[in-house]
């Protein structure tokens, strides 16, 4: 199964950016961006893509150790970003994201010593997708109208494992289907 790691926004944080998506796809050309659905909203800490049934267990287990290692933290959404010339538009975080980073690299080595085979390590960047585009596409009024967005503060207490379900329809604009696959507590209490 096609699974990553995340920290996923409280349902008021979510509400409180869908409210931002929505002044920016009424923002010139945004007809040419496909928007991802809020019910997908998170930041990847590791992506594992395939994984053998038969490693999800131990994933977890190491996972559960990973986040029971790692202290609850403060973030919040804030600001917005691109990568790849304009094919993708983000928003990104503030807060604690030193442990943030602590818990990405935390889940990446429990993959390894799970089994499962990782890419090379990449510095970690906070952000969580809201568009993307086939094409490059000029960003910059997209980028200016979420420079000043701020959500709510919020305890992020939780690692999660997720499932990404892939489209299969061949409809266009289909998006992936996640699901929580496992839920470890931070801190202590994990």
């Amino acid at each position: 199964m096609r699974l990553f790691a995340a920290v996923l926004p409280p349902e008021d944080v979510v509400r409180e950016l869908a409210a931002e998506v929505a002044e920016l796809r009424r923002l010139p050309g945004a007809d040419g961006m496909r928007w991802t659905e809020r019910a997908g909203w998170h930041f990847t800490l590791a992506f594992y893509g395939e994984v053998d049934d038969e490693l999800v267990p131990e994933l977890t287990v190491r996972l559960g150790r990973a986040a029971s290692r790692t202290e609850p933290f403060r973030l919040a959404l804030s600001g917005g970003g691109q990568f790849g010339h304009g094919r993708a538009l983000w928003t990104g975080a503030e807060g604690d994201l030193r442990t943030m980073r602590l818990l990405a690299e935390r889940a990446e080595a429990a993959a390894r010593k799970a089994g499962v085979p990782m890419e090379d390590h990449r510095r970690y960047k906070a952000h969580l997708t809201v568009a993307r585009s086939r094409d490059a596409v000029d960003t910059r009024p997209y980028m200016a109208a979420l420079h000043a967005f701020h959500s709510r503060t919020w305890t992020v207490d939780e690692l999660v494992l997720v499932r990404s379900n892939l489209p299969t329809s061949g409809v266009p604009g289909e998006q992936p289907r996640y699901e929580a696959v496992a839920r470890r507590a931070l801190g202590a209490a994990g």
